[in-house]
């Protein structure tokens, strides 16, 4: 059955969807409940729903805005249904966000910036340039600021090493991308990154990288 996929504004969200969300995740981590979800509709501005007939399948919280004049898409939250349609419910979810990154922001290159529990979240930056943290990669001095302005928009700056990428929250329920591979190709090593963090302690990586104008332009986007 054909995946479907609806943006709008988070103000347009039921209760009754609400609860729908919450049960994606109500009997595994991250246990998104009904509070958590609401404190989300008030802090993003974006609410995507996939869809296979009448079953959600996924969902993301979401904002376009400027960074410092930088055109960004920032991914405050992402759920996908663990069963062996995940990575076509992904693509389909991130194709909205690019074809909407670039009605806000046509002929500019867009910052994705999200923060992930595993590995497997790093699927959600494949075809994207200049992927911060990435292998064999020193991350320089402006990477690192964006790292923390990052930080800052998802809760505090101060939360985050900027050496190693790694966000801590208060323990409870943090968002990110929830995502584990059907199938797909997870990027090789990128365990590394991962290594020590905690995601039931709050722990989250921060990741960032970039959409080229040309690609979200031509419907490149996501791999």
């Amino acid at each position: 059955m054909a995946m479907t996929v609806i943006t709008k504004d988070t103000t347009a969200l039921s209760d009754a969807e609400l609860a729908e969300m919450a049960d994606l995740c109500v009997d595994r981590e991250p246990n998104f409940d009904i509070g958590f979800l609401s404190k989300q509709r008030e802090d993003w501005v974006l609410v995507t729903q996939a869809r296979e007939g009448t079953k959600l399948r996924g969902y993301s919280f979401s904002t376009l805005e400027r960074i410092g004049g930088t055109p960004s898409l920032l991914v405050g939250l992402l759920l996908v249904d663990r069963n062996a349609k995940s990575d076509q419910t992904l693509k389909a979810i991130l194709h909205d966000q690019f074809r909407r990154a670039l009605l806000a922001f046509p002929d500019e290159d867009v910052l994705l910036g999200s923060r992930l529990t595993s590995p497997d979240g790093f699927r959600a930056f494949a075809g994207l340039e200049d992927v911060v943290p990435r292998l064999g990669y020193k991350p320089t001095g402006e990477d690192r600021a964006w790292g923390r302005r990052l930080a800052k928009r998802f809760g505090s700056e101060k939360s985050i090493d900027d050496q190693t990428f790694i966000m801590t929250i208060a323990p409870g329920p943090v968002g990110g991308v929830d995502y584990c591979a059907a199938k797909g190709v997870v990027p090789e090593g990128v365990e590394l990154f991962f290594k020590g963090l905690k995601p039931e302690k709050g722990q989250r990586l921060v990741v960032f990288g970039w959409a080229m104008a040309e690609s979200l332009a031509s419907n490149k986007l996501p791999k």
